[in-house]
C-alpha cells in the first residue's frame, strides 16, 4: 500500500515522509524539482524502517497531469502541498499564495476521481482557515469555527487556507461512496526539530529571527505552538483513526515571543538573543518602518492572546503534545548542529 506526500520537501511534508519511513511504510514522496538537492537530500537521508520504501517523484501540483500521474497505484494521500513563507511582501496574492493552495486542491480532487485506487486523504490546512477575521482577546476557537470573512487583500494565506479546506469538504460531501476516508488537519505556529536549511523560510523563521539576532528587541506578539513531529504523527494516525470527515485543530500551548527568548537565552546562554520587549505602542510605531509587518495586522495582533481547542484531536487521535518548550529547544539544536547562524 502506498502513501503519497505532496509537498514532501515541505518542513511539515517531510516529517511526516520520515514518520511513514519510520513505520515501515511505502512513500512516494512529490518535490517540484527532483533534481535539486535542497529539495531531496534530506528526504534521502531519512531512516527507513524494514518494510518501508522512498520513491522520489517530480510532481507540480499545478499540472493536473502530472499530478494524474503521481496519485496513480496510491491508496493514501497526504495532501500538505502549499505555501507558507514568513516575512517580506507578497507581490501577488492571487498567484503566489491562494492558487497554489486551490488550484493544487483541485488537481489532487480531479486526479482521485479518476484513478478509482485512493481510499483515504488527509488534507494539511491549518487555524488560518478557522479564525475569522475579527475575535477578541482570550477567544478560543474550536473546528465548528471557519474563516469565511478572508479576503485576498488583507489575508491572502488565511483565504487560501479557507478555500482549500472548503474545496475538499465540498468535494466530500458530494460523494456517493462514505466509505472514502477523508480528514483535515488544522495546525497552528509549527515548530521542532528542522531538517533542511529551506524550512527556515517557514514557520522556524520566527526562531531563527531571535537566534541569528536579527531583531534587538521582541514585540508583545503571542504565538500559538505544535511541534512539527506531532503535526506528522496526527497526520499518520488520521490514515487510521479518528472519525471520518474529522476536522483536527493541533495546538499545544501559547508562549509570548518575549518569553520564547527568555528560553532560548537560558538553554543557550552564549547567543545573543533580545532581551528588552517594547511596549505595545512603541512596537505598533515601530511596524510602521518594519517590512515584515504591516500596521493593521500588529493593530489587530500585538498585545493579545487567541488559543485553539484541541480536545478532538486528543481524544479521537490520541494525541499527547510536545511541550512548547521543548519544541523551541529542539529547533535551536537543529539549527545550532547544522551551523546556520553566523553568531555562534
Amino acid at each position: 500500500m502506498i502513501t503519497l506526500v505532496t509537498g514532501a520537501s515541505g518542513y511539515i511534508g517531510t516529517h511526516v515522509v520520515a514518520n511513514l519511513l519510520s513505520k515501515g511504510m511505502e512513500v512516494r514522496a512529490t518535490v517540484r524539482d527532483s533534481s535539486d538537492p535542497e529539495r531531496v537530500d534530506h528526504l534521502k537521508s531519512l531512516k527507513v524502517a524494514q518494510g518501508g520504501r522512498l520513491e522520489i517523484f517530480e510532481m507540480d501540483v499545478l499540472d493536473g497531469k502530472a499530478v494524474e500521474s503521481a496519485v496513480m497505484g496510491c491508496y493514501n494521500i497526504i495532501h500538505t502541498a502549499a505555501v507558507l513563507t514568513f516575512g517580506g511582501r507578497i507581490n501577488d496574492p492571487e498567484r503566489e499564495v491562494v492558487n497554489p493552495s486551490v488550484i493544487g486542491t483541485k488537481n489532487i480532487l480531479n486526479a482521485i476521481d479518476k484513478s478509482g485506487d485512493v481510499g483515504c486523504l488527509v488534507h494539511t490546512s491549518s487555524v488560518a482557515a478557522v479564525r475569522p477575521q475579527k475575535w477578541k482577546n482570550g477567544e478560543t476557537f474550536d473546528e465548528s469555527s471557519w474563516a469565511d470573512d478572508a479576503k485576498m487583500k488583507t489575508d491572502a494565506y488565511s483565504l487560501a487556507k479557507y478555500s482549500s479546506e472548503k474545496l475538499v469538504r465540498d468535494w466530500y460531501d458530494s460523494r456517493s461512496d462514505k466509505e472514502f476516508r477523508m480528514i483535515t488537519i488544522n495546525p497552528c505556529v509549527v515548530l521542532g526539530p528542522v531538517l533542511s536549511k529551506r524550512h527556515l523560510n517557514t514557520s522556524p523563521s520566527i526562531v531563527m529571527m531571535l537566534v541569528n539576532n536579527e531583531i534587538p528587541f521582541t514585540i508583545p506578539v503571542d504565538i500559538s505552538i505544535v511541534d512539527v513531529r506531532d503535526v506528522a504523527e496526527a497526520h499518520v494516525r488520521s490514515l487510521t483513526i479518528g472519525e471520518n470527515s474529522g476536522r483536527y485543530l493541533l495546538a499545544s500551548g501559547n508562549m509570548w515571543l518575549g518569553d520564547i527568548a527568555k528560553k532560548i537565552k537560558t538553554e543557550y546562554p552564549e547567543i545573543k538573543i533580545p532581551s528588552i520587549q517594547l511596549p505595545y505602542f512603541i512596537s505598533l510605531l515601530a511596524s510602521i518602518f518594519n517590512s515584515k509587518i504591516s500596521f493593521s495586522w500588529a493593530r489587530k495582533n500585538l498585545g493579545k492572546r487567541l488559543f485553539w481547542d484541541s480536545s478532538s484531536a486528543e481524544n479521537e487521535l490520541g494525541m499527547d503534545w510536545i511541550k512548547p518548550t521543548n519544541s523551541i529547544v529542539d529547533t535551536v539544536k537543529s539549527i545550532l548542529d547544522n551551523n546556520w547562524i553566523d553568531n555562534y
